[in-house]
């Protein structure tokens, strides 16, 4: 590609020499790409986090509430709550089905003290429902989710997409070579899965699905260890810390 530029630089410039000499940038034109100046920078939080919830056919429309108010009451716990204010997050959730399905039910929302961290467990709560797909792309999903960073009004060093999904890929892009281009952006992508129909999961989403700095896989079978196991996630990566080994719960979805 550049090659072909180069060559082309000749003719491009002996057609604008017989055309009659180049036209400068009016001035008016100039003087307010001046003023204008660079773009402003997004505000200063130390985490971007994309929440991506799973609502395709494997899940049906009680568990998709589940994850829905599962979400709301983990960013009500207080360690939760200490562990976003600590150094100020940026949060959105969203939904995902098939390919190119993705659905924003939350936009990027400032969490830097316990009221915006309580207001946004409220917009969860109050999120629209309904939503129910096909298929599960995963890999869709993560590319989709990695373009809601750009220009959504934040800055931060770390930025995460979260999935959390009881399915593998059965649509859409290889995950893996989705996750491979997004984590060559910076962007870590975490994961929880829910193993109520494939146990085997865990290793699928450890190949497939995760990666970037400190990246890692939770796991859940039931409701009880669900909450839970999203409570420890969130507190894991927005934290930083290194993954410990998944704590597997016995007991049915």
């Amino acid at each position: 590609m550049r090659r072909r530029t180069i060559l082309a630089l000749p003719a491009f410039l002996a057609g604008a020499w017989l055309a009659g000499p180049l036209r400068a940038e009016p001035p008016q034109r100039a003087e307010a790409k001046a003023k204008k100046g660079p773009a402003p920078a997004g505000r200063r939080v130390a985490l971007e986090l994309v929440l991506a919830v799973d609502g395709s056919a494997s899940i049906t429309d009680g568990d998709l509430e589940f994850q829905l108010q599962g979400h709301a009451a983990a960013f009500r716990d207080p360690d939760v709550r200490d562990a976003v204010t600590a150094g100020g997050v940026a949060a959105t959730l969203v939904v995902f089905s098939g390919p190119h399905s993705l659905r924003v039910l939350v936009p990027w929302t400032a969490l830097t003290n316990a009221e915006e961290v309580d207001a946004f467990a409220t917009r969860i709560d109050k999120a629209p429902r309904g939503f129910q797909g096909d298929s599960t792309a995963l890999g869709s999903a993560i590319g989709e989710s990695a373009k809601l960073f750009a220009g959504n009004g934040f800055d931060a060093a770390r930025k995460v997409i979260d999935i959390v999904s009881n399915g593998f890929s059965n649509s859409g892009p290889d995950p893996a070579e989705v996750r491979d281009r997004v984590e060559r952006q910076g962007i870590t992508i975490n994961a929880l899965a829910i193993l109520d129909e494939f146990p085997w999961l865990e290793e699928y989403y450890q190949e497939n699905v995760v990666g970037g700095m400190n990246c890692f896989v939770k796991t859940a079978m039931d409701r009880n260890s669900f909450v839970e196991a999203l409570r420890q996630k969130l507190i894991q990566e927005i934290a930083a810390l290194p993954a410990p080994r998944s704590i597997i719960a016995a007991a049915n979805f």
